[in-house]
């Protein structure tokens, strides 16, 4: 058991000492031990801490299985209404199907906050189970890099590090395993859709990201790529209306199973109005390290400033409900506040050059993964109400492009550092404090040590102050997860280590995304495929 909750590497020597390299390289046996090893590790996270998304996720099972359809979009019972598109709906309505026979009480709506040991144990195998998607994408796309000649060590293998990067992901483990959701499930189909594009499997690319639109809408912010996906990376002299025509009617037919029944019933505007909740505020409970946190740290200081030489007022200065940690709107104090309005534009700004990039100078599938990591990363940095778990949408795909690249390895260590780190004050109970620093420095190491011999010769795959970028967070970390709970500043600042944790992680993703597109350009003058 330790080998694989604490090495996924020795633990796969071992399977490899009875097993020719034959059968190693076309992944069997060492994909296996890897996918079994991570499942045996979530399954010791049964009873650790969850939070309110475990509520929220109970309360869809139980409005889905034991109301009309007429009523899902509209069942306030609880505050965690439904806010995901139909097909998570019905998703949620066949779970609910093998839920009671855990534990009727479960799909009761009216038992809030209900987590009996029943219930705690089947939502958690639920998620173990559905991550066989995951595990299954994992799959594919290890099969689409390519196996380093002269080389006959799997472990040094770009597969093999791949599956280990993706199926032993630091944030997907304590975001969906302790915390509590369904994101494996959810990137599976993202990864398959980019799985199939690299194969050149357009249609079946675009169909698994037509459902997984309507599973969460999150990913709205990648289909701009999609039309470009169907026509396969082309030229514009070899554009294919038809093609281009199919991928509308896999699109239109997806929704309108997804939507047809609320469409009929006339409850369109209901669903879009729970799928697209603008009073939320600019900013998640826990701030996203992105470029507002930067602008409430600015806002913030340049008001205090104010007030210190009685340039302001205090008194007609908004309250600092932006540093409450709460989920509601607010005015900024100094700089213009941000509307919705203002979020989509900069977002859609941020993607626009990506976009017109692989539009008029495609450079193949790895430059159409590029520009799906910048329309990712572009909208977490600009968008409305990120929340911080989505900096995992440009993680996992970058994955792949790191085990082929020494430049994307550098920028892959830089994201993945910061982001993975951003997600700690997801945890935030004493008892999670120690898993979830073995855990980042397992994954953190092995990272490091795994891509660096993969790439060895090539170069250095940080620089020097990149290294003492990531040193600092070790800093960070003692202060926001040792030092602060010691002292007095707990009671009267309790949203600083937050505020000083989003901030310093918002540098290392504001500098990997400038690093993408610096990347993208130098593609597009090389002119060939990676």
């Amino acid at each position: 058991m330790k080998c694989f909750l604490f090495a996924p590497e020795l633990s796969i020597k071992l399977c490899l000492q009875t097993q020719p390299l034959g059968v190693m390289a076309d992944g069997g046996s060492w994909f296996a031990a890897l996918a079994f090893g991570v499942s045996l590790l979530k399954c010791l996270f049964i009873s650790a801490y969850h939070s309110t998304d475990f509520e929220v996720h109970r309360n869809w099972l139980a409005l889905t299985h034991s109301l009309p359809v007429s009523r899902w979009y509209h069942e306030n019972t609880s505050e965690w209404t439904l806010d995901y598109p139909p097909l998570f709906a019905w998703f949620e309505f066949g779970l609910s199907h093998v839920a009671q026979h855990f534990d009727r009480n479960m799909l009761v709506v009216e038992n809030l906050n209900y987590a009996s040991a029943s219930t705690v144990l089947f939502q958690r195998l639920s998620v173990i189970f559905t991550d066989l998607v995951f595990i299954y994408a994992a799959r594919e796309c290890c099969r689409c890099v390519q196996e380093q000649k002269g080389s006959r060590d799997i472990l040094n293998q770009p597969a093999f590090v791949l599956a280990v990067l993706l199926l032993w992901n630091f944030g997907l483990l304590i975001v969906d395993h302790i915390h509590f959701q369904y994101n494996g499930f959810l990137f599976g189909f993202l990864l398959l859709s980019v799985a199939k594009h690299l194969q050149a499997h357009h249609l079946q690319g675009a169909l698994l990201f037509s459902i997984l639109l309507n599973l969460k809408h999150i990913y709205l912010y990648v289909a701009p790529l999609k039309p470009e996906e169907i026509n396969g990376s082309v030229r514009w002299s070899s554009f294919s209306l038809l093609r281009l025509l199919t991928l509308g009617a896999i699109v239109a037919s997806v929704c309108a199973l997804s939507f047809g029944p609320f469409i009929a019933m006339g409850q369109l505007p209901q669903v879009l109005s729970r799928l697209f909740p603008f009073k939320r505020g600019l900013c998640h409970a826990y701030w996203a390290p992105n470029i507002w946190a930067l602008y409430n740290v600015l806002d913030k200081s340049l008001a205090m400033l104010g007030v210190r030489l009685k340039l302001l007022e205090e008194a007609e200065l908004p309250r600092a409900s932006m540093t409450g940690g709460l989920v509601q709107e607010f005015q900024h104090s100094v700089l213009p506040s941000v509307s919705p309005s203002i979020t989509l534009v900069c977002t859609l700004l941020s993607i626009l050059p990506a976009v017109a990039s692989i539009w008029w100078r495609p450079c193949g599938a790895r430059g159409f993964l590029r520009c799906l990591l910048l329309c990712a990363l572009g909208s977490f940095m600009f968008g409305w109400h990120v929340h911080e778990k989505a900096i995992l949408i440009a993680i996992l795909p970058l994955s792949i492009l790191a085990v082929e690249s020494r430049e994307d390895a550098g920028i892959f260590l830089v994201l993945t550092t910061t982001g993975h780190y951003s997600l700690f004050p997801l945890l935030f109970t004493p008892a999670e404090l120690p898993i979830k620093v073995v855990l980042m420095l397992i994954f953190t190491i092995y990272s490091f040590t795994a891509l660096r011999k993969l790439h060895s010769g090539q170069g250095s795959l940080l620089h020097p102050l990149e290294l003492v970028y990531l040193l600092g967070l070790v800093a960070v970390a003692i202060v926001c997860e040792i030092l602060f709970p010691l002292s007095p500043w707990k009671q009267r600042l309790p949203f600083l280590p937050l505020l000083i944790t989003s901030v310093y992680c918002s540098v290392g993703v504001c500098y990997s995304f400038l690093r993408l597109y610096v990347s993208l350009l130098r593609q597009r003058e090389k002119l060939k495929q990676l």
